[in-house]
């Protein structure tokens, strides 16, 4: 799970990398050469999918996503631990419903070509829904296997304050 983790954080790089090259390289042909390139825009979206799917499952393993950790920090033993399998369960039947309605739409969708892109298949455009699916269903078993359901309360390090300002 580990080297899987990585790979997406590597893949969500390079994403991140092309967009902000292929950008700024847009803008010149449009505002400086006045005559824009057709392809930086639709390459930019494309790789704002990917970017978008690795970051959200990303977050997920590193419990970084958005959550309220109230109710979980309030509770403690079994009643902790059932609200995390009911949390789980919940993003598990979410993304096994991502992976099987993703694999449908990138099956439709596979035989069409992007405009601009004759070779890319509209197809490959939608894999990422299916492929965050499976990986983030495999981050949620990872997690089921470990019990590790909430993150750990935050603590202040000695070198931070807390203002009451």
């Amino acid at each position: 799970m580990d080297a899987l983790h990585k790979a997406c954080v590597v893949l969500a790089g390079v994403a991140l990398v092309i967009i902000t090259l292929i950008i700024p390289w847009g803008v010149f042909t449009r505002y400086v050469l006045n005559s824009a390139s057709s392809w930086p825009e639709p390459l930019a979206i494309l790789m704002m999918i990917w970017l978008s799917f690795l970051s959200a499952l990303i977050c997920y393993r590193e419990h970084l996503h958005i959550g309220v950790g109230m109710l979980p920090n309030a509770l403690t033993g079994t009643a902790k631990t059932l609200l995390g399998v009911a949390v789980e369960l919940g993003m598990l039947v979410t993304n096994l419903f991502l992976l099987w309605y993703g694999i449908k739409l990138v099956q439709a969708t596979w035989y069409q070509s992007i405009a601009e892109f004759p070779i890319v298949s509209v197809g490959a455009s939608y894999l990422p829904v299916p492929l965050g699916g499976a990986i983030t269903s495999l981050f949620i078993i990872e997690r089921f296997l470990r019990g590790n359901f909430f993150p750990p309360p935050h603590e202040l390090d000695v070198n931070e304050t807390i203002s009451s300002e």
